[in-house]
């Protein structure tokens, strides 16, 4: 069923809809869809490099909206749909890890775990269920969701088709490093 999602987005990032198609895939995966944005944002990149800015931005900003959704998800139905949600992609147990994570270090969770390939549903509805702050929670789904989807497009834009295979194999190599150095460089400005 995934081989057939991952080609049917294939298929839509060529499609003279394709911005269309990246907003509602963007919107979808950050509360329910089982294939992250990238799938599409990297073709359609390649296909139009001059672009990659516009398209990197209304990634970002339908992943926020999306995030929202997945948001009243944990808050208004987690007995009924939240729970179906994370069950079906096998986060209930990651779900139980968060509650302490997220009341320990708050908008610093949704910052980090939103940079990385970890399913961006597991802390919207994480966030929503736990009431976590929607200001910062907005703020932080901003940056974290920015600052991926930036990254990989402007990987693109610089490096074009060459840059494309390691995107794919090592995308959570290549975000997990970025964050490494955002909060590393946060800590040297805090405590130099």
């Amino acid at each position: 069923m995934l081989h057939k999602t991952y080609d049917w987005m294939m298929d839509r990032a060529s499609h003279r809809h394709a911005l269309a198609w990246l907003a509602a895939i963007s919107f979808a995966e950050s509360s329910f869809f089982p294939i992250p944005p990238d799938v599409m944002l990297i073709p359609m990149v390649l296909a139009a490099p001059s672009r990659w800015w516009r398209i990197a931005a209304l990634c970002t900003l339908a992943s926020v909206i999306g995030g929202y959704f997945g948001y009243a998800i944990g808050a208004l139905a987690m007995d009924t749909v939240g729970w179906h949600i994370l069950n079906f992609f096998h986060l209930a147990e990651k779900f139980a890890q968060m509650k302490p994570l997220v009341d320990r270090y708050g908008a610093w969770v949704i910052l980090v775990k939103g940079m990385t390939p970890i399913p961006y549903k597991l802390i919207t509805i994480t966030a929503g269920a736990f009431y976590f702050d929607l200001v910062k929670f907005t703020f932080a789904s901003i940056i974290a969701r920015g600052v991926r989807f930036f990254l990989v497009a402007a990987l693109l834009w610089r490096f074009g088709v060459p840059i494309r295979s390691f995107v794919e194999k090592r995308l959570t190599l290549v975000t997990t490093a970025f964050v490494v150095l955002l909060v590393g460089g946060f800590m040297a400005l805090k405590f130099l």
